[in-house]
């Protein structure tokens, strides 16, 4: 990933460290701080916040694909690891917070201390996002939206879907038993069952491509704004640290079961568009395959892990909530934004709107 335009003070300083030679940018380090703590008193929303989000999401990618330019030994600096943590406490506070706003009356009953099965834990989480009265991207989509419209709301999820499953892998080594052998299941499929040009990333790519869109990943990250970057730095959050292996594995069971249906109405919405089987492709895909991965997900991931660890449950619950609670706000930015006639992006795409492009489909 290319270093993208700094959004205030804190990510002005790291994009300096990070242009740097290991020793020549850790003078500077002391400067990072401060800024990152600056920005934090001063800040109303720090999962609205442009720079913040921006210095969480380039320090995690170093952890990704890394970042174009930069020493590799950044990637564990302990002065990097120490502004991280600068801002991944108060982050995690803020999604515990939206995240008690979703569902409790759908999970009301359900602790640790009645040592649930997987099938309640399951159950409980397809209530949860039955009870889900977010805003529907996907419905607007399908029904109504402009061939802009579309191509904004690809540039958005390029954020996470060029890398997609990558979060959700880092809990693998930190699972056992019968959730390792889920998460792995599930791993597996988003990873094309090892044939790269069936990996859910890559058929994004097609999809991008028949928009006419820049494919690099990083390509529009000047133009998504803090709160698409929150959604993908969540899933950096919950999947970097062990302690958090109860959330990632929420994250993803609510996922699996809030994909299929979506997905049809995104498939919908680009045949309308004139976008043909291989460039829809990724979203009929994503119909089949989610709808046996949210039974996998439920019960065997995370229904599985809670049975193993009950003292996990809460952060499987918290994982889950965090990401209605984090993509419906993200969601609702969209539509209004597209209601209103306006971008959703920090700034708008070239008006040009090439013919989507036949791409052949991926052999499965």
């Amino acid at each position: 990933m290319k270093i993208p335009a700094a959004r205030g003070v804190a990510s002005a300083v790291l994009f300096r460290i990070l242009a740097s030679p290991l020793d020549g940018g850790r003078p500077e380090l002391g400067d990072l701080q401060e800024a990152v703590r600056s920005a934090l008193r001063t800040t109303a929303d720090v999962v609205a916040d442009e720079d913040l989000q921006l210095v969480l999401f380039c320090l995690y990618e170093l952890h990704y694909g890394g970042v174009e330019g930069t020493d590799p030994d950044w990637e564990w600096d302990p002065g990097l690891l120490a502004v991280r943590a600068l801002i991944e406490r108060p982050f995690e506070a803020e999604l515990r917070r939206l995240a008690d706003t979703i569902g409790a009356q759908a999970l009301r009953g359900l602790d640790a201390e009645t040592a649930p099965d997987a099938e309640t834990v399951a159950q409980a989480l397809f209530a949860l996002v039955a009870a889900d009265g977010g805003p529907s991207v996907s419905r607007y989509i399908g029904g109504k939206a402009a061939g802009w419209q579309l191509k904004e709301f690809l540039v958005h999820k390029s954020v996470y879907q060029l890398k997609e499953a990558d979060p959700h892998t880092w809990a693998i080594p930190r699972l056992h038993g019968r959730a390792k052998a889920a998460m792995v299941e599930i791993q597996a499929d988003e990873y094309g069952g090892g044939r790269a040009a069936a990996m859910h990333s890559a058929l994004f790519v097609r999809t991008m491509r028949a928009a006419g869109l820049d494919v690099a990943f990083g390509a529009y990250l000047d133009h998504v704004p803090a709160q698409t970057l929150a959604s993908v730095n969540m899933m950096s959050l919950f999947g970097l640290h062990r302690r958090l292996r109860g959330a990632i594995c929420g994250h993803l069971a609510v996922y699996e079961m809030s994909s299929s249906i979506p997905n049809k109405h995104y498939a919908r919405g680009f045949r309308k568009h004139g976008y043909d089987d291989g460039a829809v492709h990724y979203f009929d895909e994503h119909v089949e395959a989610d709808a046996a991965h949210e039974q996998i997900a439920g019960r065997d991931l995370a229904g599985g892990l809670v049975e193993a660890e009950p003292a996990l449950l809460d952060d499987v619950l918290f994982g889950a909530r965090a990401a209605l609670a984090v993509d419906g706000r993200q969601g609702q930015m969209l539509l209004d934004a597209w209601t209103d006639g306006r971008t959703s992006l920090l700034a708008p795409l070239p008006a040009t709107e090439p013919a989507p492009a036949a791409e052949p489909q991926a052999v499965s």
